[in-house]
């Protein structure tokens, strides 16, 4: 499959992936309201950044291949 089919395949996967990130992570933000300030800064904190870790495949196998002939 050429890098640029993967790409674009990879793209969708992330925008739908961080859609419902993004859904959960404010549904449960709205949880917190009565919390602790430290916990609600925590928990944005690795919701923030946790994003990435179950997208790393994703990103290592839409850029692996062989590279596209720049013509």
């Amino acid at each position: 499959m050429p890098r640029s089919k993967r790409r674009l395949i990879a793209s969708v996967i992330i925008l739908a992936f961080l859609v419902f990130w993004i859904w959960g992570a404010s549904t449960l933000g709205t949880q917190l309201a009565t919390a602790p300030k430290w916990m609600t800064l925590i928990f944005f904190v690795v919701a923030g950044i946790g994003w990435a870790v179950p997208l790393k495949p994703v990103f290592t196998w839409m850029n692996s291949g062989p590279e596209e002939p720049n013509d």
